[in-house]
């Protein structure tokens, strides 16, 4: 389903452009770098996390998985909080979380207490970018909500870079405790910057009807999955970034330092060029959206996930090691799947009512994050069955297999995404039902 004509039941934002959502904007999409700073602040220093609590493949990937799946599992009830409370109260709350995960983790001593920390700041993430995108709802007209909404995804994509370059740099010209103890402290600054600054909405503007009861809170969620419009989105953003995801978020630095033997900084370098190539495809992506709203799946949704699993199998399947020029091409293939993932929440904000945005929205954000849950998984679970479960024991050959296990991921994802789009053009009126063929024999 690519088409994104109006959809009656929805309230559309109030035409403001003022200096104050301007600035209410500004402060979301700056909450929301900092939020990806701190999702991906492990992403640099796997090595050092592996060593400082002598944790194994399998036991370096919980990090990420418990943090990707408390994410995820909290992606449905912030979106009902928020149809009920609005964006400010989450966000504040979101970065308190996060100051406490990281604070959590520069003290940490043993790997029980990392996962906790971890479970901190992935409950924390979860709030801040649906409640960016609720701010461009209530705030902008329609005109500008998806140009809005792509450029907070990639402006938020920046918090890879400083995670990636000054992070590590902090950390390795200081300690643990500083690189880490920094992070809460900037958190904490964006709590009280958040509160003092961000309204839910524009005066005068109730944001459409309220979610004021626990059973409308449960129709609410029923009805944003029974629309396959919802479903299409969750499966979008399910198949398009995971694989950008792990690989950033923690295999990729490792894979390429340990396995490939690129020395660090190249390594870096790849991690970066992967941000500013998402960057610069993002407005190229919304262009493209834009212009061919009937076509996105054919034209974006799929294709990004070919150009993925093509670069990923180029690289498993080369002789030996990989060029360093070819991982540059592999950092270009999954940079477009977080912009080719905005696609998805403009299926979940054109066709559901104001008053249950946020519960559409959260649906669609838990795929991606699902998906990158299982990916990093799978990549640990089959490091360790290989025997090269640690930095000591990586090898080339083990990481090859290792990053095969996201084939069926793409699979699956992109089957879903071809019957979803079916289903939901066939709800909105675009394509005729099949006709049940009828067994011989039946009265017609």
């Amino acid at each position: 389903m690519d088409h994104v004509t109006a959809l009656p039941a929805a309230s559309p934002a109030p035409a403001t452009g003022t200096w104050r959502a301007w600035l209410i904007w500004s402060i979301g999409v700056l909450a929301y770098v900092v939020a990806i700073v701190n999702r991906t602040s492990l992403s640099a220093v796997g090595v050092d996390t592996a060593e400082r609590f002598h944790a194994d493949a399998s036991t370096l990937s919980m990090f990420a998985v418990i943090q990707l799946a408390v994410y995820g599992i909290m992606q449905i009830p912030v979106g009902l909080l928020l149809d009920r409370f609005g964006a400010r109260p989450l966000i504040v709350v979101g970065m308190v979380l996060m100051s406490a995960g990281q604070l959590a983790l520069a003290f940490a001593d043993h790997v029980g207490l990392a996962i906790v920390a971890r479970m901190l700041i992935g409950a924390g993430d979860a709030a801040i970018f649906p409640s960016a995108l609720r701010l461009i709802a209530l705030w902008f007209d329609e005109k500008r909500a998806p140009f809005l909404i792509q450029l907070t995804g990639i402006l938020g994509q920046t918090g890879q870079i400083i995670s990636v370059l000054p992070l590590a740099a902090l950390l390795h010209a200081t300690s643990w405790e500083v690189a880490f103890g920094s992070l809460s402290a900037v958190a904490a600054l964006f709590a009280v910057l958040s509160l003092a600054l961000i309204r839910n909405e524009p005066p005068g503007s109730t944001g459409g009807r309220k979610v004021v009861s626990a059973l409308e809170l449960g129709r609410g969620f029923r009805d944003s999955w029974a629309h396959p419009a919802t479903r299409l989105g969750f499966w979008t953003h399910f198949t398009t970034p995971f694989a950008g995801t792990a690989f950033v978020l923690l295999w990729g630095f490792p894979f390429m330092t340990e396995g490939l033997g690129v020395s660090g900084p190249t390594a870096s370098l790849v991690l970066t060029v992967y941000v500013l190539f998402g960057l610069v495809m993002g407005p190229i992506i919304g262009a493209i959206s834009g212009r061919h709203p009937m076509r996105r799946t054919r034209l974006l949704a799929l294709p990004i996930i070919g150009v993925q699993v093509a670069a990923w199998l180029a690289v498993i399947l080369w002789p030996g090691a990989a060029p360093e020029w070819m991982l540059f091409v592999l950092a270009f293939a999954l940079s477009v799947g977080g912009p080719g993932s905005m696609v998805a929440f403009d299926h979940a904000r054109t066709y559901n009512p104001s008053h249950r945005l946020s519960t559409a929205t959260g649906i669609v954000n838990v795929g991606g994050f699902f998906a990158a849950l299982l990916a990093i998984l799978l990549i640990g679970i089959a490091l360790d069955l290989q025997g090269a479960g640690t930095p000591d024991t990586y090898t080339l050959a083990a990481f090859k297999i290792a990053f095969l296990t996201q084939v069926p991921l793409w699979a699956l994802g992109s089957a879903c995404i071809v019957i979803e789009r079916r289903r939901a053009r066939i709800h909105l009126g675009l394509d005729a039902p099949r006709e049940r063929r009828r067994k011989p024999g039946r009265a017609r």
